[in-house]
């Protein structure tokens, strides 16, 4: 961890704008990206932080999330040169430091609040006062503002706890008989039993991979060609080797 030396903590994003303001003027690279260019490297980068994050990786971490603020700040460059139309990095960090003023009243004013539950509530009344003094069509639903540009498990996931909080009645969260609906189950099961079926099936989809890497690897010390396996080679190496894993 670096040394503050006296200096309060941020100091250092001053650089990181004036190194990306250099790289926009200078590099042929950065000068020619768009926010649609830039736009898959937001989401590249978000990937790798959260596998560190499971990994527990806290070094690498670090750098990810290094990778992350700069698409920020890279965006909001790309932005400024739009001028009157665009933004600056500080307008990004003035929107943030409102929105978190106004919706957390119980730090910064003098709400009470019981728990978290309460903040959860409030938060999602601000936002909708936000939206109605915006002039916004008014969304009534309970499931108003869940974003469905993100992964399926998720959407899923967060659609159904929005629900249930708001009095949907679990068993017609459920399967409705259609393409994914048992899918759709399975991440009911998940957030019943109070787990988050994104993580889990990111654990899964980890714990397939070294199994699979596990058996090549016997294969191999066996003198064998994993690709030449047979059905009755997998499943004997696949059960010895899940025999050996740890629980």
């Amino acid at each position: 961890m670096s040394e503050h030396n006296g200096t309060p903590p941020g100091h250092r994003l001053v650089a990181l704008v004036e190194v990306m303001d250099t790289l926009r003027r200078e590099c042929p690279w950065d000068a020619e990206q768009t926010h649609q260019s830039l736009a898959k490297y937001l989401v590249e980068e978000a990937y790798e932080t959260l596998e560190a994050i499971e990994r527990e990786d806290w070094g690498t971490l670090a750098e990810e999330l290094g990778d992350v603020l700069l698409q920020v700040v890279f965006h909001a460059r790309v932005a400024a040169e739009r001028g009157a139309d665009g933004f600056t990095i500080d307008d990004v960090a003035d929107a943030i430091i409102d929105k978190l003023v106004r919706r957390h009243p119980h730090v910064f004013s003098d709400t009470e609040v019981a728990g978290a539950d309460e903040v959860r509530a409030n938060w999602e009344a601000i936002k909708a006062a936000e939206r109605e003094a915006r002039g916004e069509r008014a969304d009534v639903s309970v499931l108003a503002g869940v974003p469905f540009a993100q992964p399926a498990a998720l959407l899923a996931y967060e659609l159904q706890k929005r629900a249930a909080r708001n009095g949907v009645p679990e068993d017609l969260i459920d399967d409705d008989g259609g393409p994914g609906g048992e899918l759709f189950a399975a991440v009911a099961r998940e957030r019943r039993g109070s787990r988050d079926p994104e993580l889990d099936l990111r654990a899964a989809a980890r714990r397939f991979d070294a199994a699979v890497r596990a058996v090549e690897e016997a294969a191999r010390a066996d003198g064998l060609d994993p690709r030449q396996l047979t059905p009755e080679q997998w499943r004997s190496y696949w059960r010895r080797e899940r025999g050996r894993a740890p629980r």
